[in-house]
């Protein structure tokens, strides 16, 4: 069962208020989304719920134990047997009219529909219907291209997407089969839809619920949060460009040298660990005991692997993560050592790079 993830973790907008050197309305805008993200891990729960019945459950008094039929149901999807590679991408990006009740947002304001014209800056001056427009295709192509992956659920789920939630919200998720967006605050936060990489992070979030999931806590939370930055990164920097101008910062998290990618007096500092002997034990309270921190360890492994063996990340080291994730051994409540492990076990040629890979960053944890 996961939990809502936004792109920002609530311990950087706390940050904010704590520090208060942020313009009142700043932090009445952080305010804001903490609430908000609050109150959308429970919907995030329930919907992980129902797609347990798509990835496979055990009929009642079955005699084949419901851990066999979600292998299969995940291996399957591994293989493209519910798809047949056959692309069928499908987006339509709404108006949200600044609601902030993300299961009866208005679909009445379409933008753009599959197909149709991307708008004029006219209509929109902020450009973000256009951006998810696109962001939405280079996603979906990304993960048909190198796993003919239809989608998704593996089944050409559509994509929706909703620009304008909220005022001024700063923030963006995926929760509920749709990917939602504020419009930040141009102070400390600039929009969301502009980082292709923020995009690809939610998105892939979506893809882990529907592979078998990883529970968003602890160990197994910080993998999931890794797992979404992965599929993401093309200069190990994640949230690129989130920052507004005069914020000391160029990035949510740097998978290269995590820690690092942002320190300013009205937000704090990163505090990413890079390797295991810094992994933060928080109670599950804090961030999900610290499921945003601790995903620098299995993030920077994932840079060193992909450095070892060289080459483009997502020909290399990428599908051997994806092969992990999907081939129906992953416990959704995984280790980074049983992480670690099956892509071990998946490495193949590349098997000595990854393992020392791991072992840079304190395996065997």
């Amino acid at each position: 069962m996961s939990a809502i993830c936004s792109i920002v973790p609530d311990h950087i907008l706390e940050s904010i208020v704590e520090k208060g050197e942020a313009p009142p309305h700043v932090i009445d805008s952080c305010q804001a989304t903490i609430a908000k993200t609050r109150e959308l891990r429970d919907a995030r729960i329930e919907h992980g719920q129902s797609v347990a019945s798509i990835v496979g459950q055990e009929p009642p008094q079955g005699i084949i134990p419901s851990y066999i039929h979600e292998a299969i149901a995940r291996y399957a999807a591994s293989q493209g047997q519910f798809s047949g590679a056959v692309k069928n991408l499908n987006r339509t990006v709404y108006h949200a009219q600044n609601q902030t009740n993300e299961r009866k947002l208005p679909r009445d304001v379409i933008l753009i529909k599959e197909g149709g014209d991307l708008i004029k800056r006219e209509k929109d001056l902020s450009g973000d219907p256009n951006e998810c427009y696109v962001g939405f295709q280079k996603t979906y192509d990304f993960y048909f291209e190198f796993f003919k992956r239809n989608s998704i659920d593996n089944r050409g789920l559509q994509l929706d997407g909703f620009v304008h939630f909220g005022t001024k919200y700063l923030n963006a998720f995926w929760a509920n089969d749709k990917m939602v967006f504020g419009d930040g605050d141009g102070v400390i936060f600039n929009g969301f839809t502009d980082e292709l990489d923020v995009i690809g992070h939610e998105l892939t979030h979506g893809v882990v619920e529907y592979s078998g999931g990883l529970e968003y806590y602890d160990q197994s939370g910080a993998l999931n949060e890794s797992i979404a930055d992965t599929a993401a990164e093309a200069n190990w920097l994640i949230g690129e460009g989130i920052w507004a101008k005069g914020v000391n910062g160029r990035a949510l998290r740097d998978m290269k040298a995590p820690g690092t990618a942002y320190s300013d007096r009205r937000v704090g500092s990163d505090s990413q660990p890079a390797h295991w002997k810094d992994f933060k034990r928080l109670p599950r309270s804090d961030d999900g005991g610290g499921v945003h921190s601790n995903s620098g360890i299995p993030n920077h492994a994932f840079y060193l692997a992909a450095t070892l063996i060289g080459g483009y990340s997502w020909e290399t080291a990428g599908p051997v993560w994806y092969k992990a994730l999907t081939g129906g051994e992953l416990r959704p409540n995984a280790s980074f050592k049983e992480f670690a492990d099956l892509t071990i076990i998946n490495a193949g040629e590349h098997e000595a790079d990854i393992r020392e890979a791991w072992m840079q960053v304190g395996y065997p944890f």
